[in-house]
C-alpha cells in the first residue's frame, strides 16, 4: 500500500527538508520523499544538471527511455538546493493540491 501524504500532518517535515535538501532525512520525511518521487515517470518532474556545479534546470521526463527529457526554460538554478526546493514544492502540489511557499 502506497502511502498518501496527509497535508496538515506532514506539513512539519517540509521545513526539515527546506533546511536540508540534500543528505539524511528523518523517517517521517522519508516516507514522504518516497511518495514524492515514486509513481509513474512519464511527466515526472526531474532534475537535470545542464553545467556541472553551475546549473540545473528542471524537466519533464517522457517515460521511455531514449525520448528526450523536457527542460522547462523558464525554470533554471544556480544551485542544487534551490532546484531541489523547488521540485519539491511543485511535487507537493501535485500531491497534495497545495502551494508551499
Amino acid at each position: 500500500m502506497t502511502y498518501k501524504i496527509d497535508p496538515r500532518r506532514d506539513r512539519e517535515v517540509v521545513d526539515e527538508f527546506r533546511q536540508n535538501p540534500i543528505g539524511h532525512h528523518s523517517p517521517d520525511l522519508q516516507r514522504v520523499l518516497n511518495t514524492l518521487r515514486g509513481g509513474p515517470l512519464e511527466g515526472k518532474l526531474v532534475l537535470v544538471c545542464t553545467k556541472p556545479f553551475e546549473e540545473w534546470a528542471l524537466a519533464r521526463h517522457p517515460g521511455e527511455r531514449g525520448k528526450p527529457i523536457e527542460i522547462l526554460q523558464e525554470h533554471r538554478f544556480t544551485s542544487r538546493e534551490e532546484a531541489e526546493w523547488a521540485v519539491f514544492r511543485m511535487r507537493w502540489k501535485e500531491h497534495t493540491g497545495e502551494d508551499l511557499n
